[in-house]
């Protein structure tokens, strides 16, 4: 008989929640909430995007990416501009101050990775990476 604390999925989930309040503390204590670094990340990735690819892309409600991008925005990590080729779009991208935000961040969340998975040596890390991949 399988068990619930046995199952792998369990686990999964488990580590998951732990994994992701460390990395959720991480980026609190610069007032920010990890959809405001997935919004940024996404961005840098795209080049721009409207809300709603972005939203889509990150599987977000469309009006709680309102919300986010109005925070970056605020705080001149975002900058909201009208589409040259569709004057209804408004283009949202990473201003410079985004991407210095983005490149100290990594070092933060590198070191909360680094002691989530910390019981694993560095070939089992490259297989658990491996792994999830394949299961997202």
């Amino acid at each position: 008989m399988t068990r619930l604390l046995g199952l792998t999925t369990y686990l999964m989930s488990s580590t998951g929640r732990t994994a992701r309040a460390s990395l959720a503390a991480s980026v609190a204590r610069r007032g920010l909430r990890l959809w405001h670094v997935a919004v940024l990340e996404a961005l840098v990735a795209a080049g721009s995007l409207s809300k709603g690819e972005l939203a889509a892309r990150l599987d977000i409600n469309p009006s709680d990416i309102v919300k986010v991008v109005e925070d970056l925005g605020g705080e001149g990590y975002l900058a909201c501009t009208r589409s040259a080729r569709d004057r209804r779009r408004i283009d949202v991208s990473v201003t410079p101050a985004g991407r210095a935000l983005l490149a100290e961040l990594a070092e933060e969340l590198t070191a909360v990775e680094e002691d989530v998975l910390a019981p694993l040596t560095d070939d089992e890390r490259v297989q658990l990476a491996s792994l999830l991949g394949r299961l997202s």
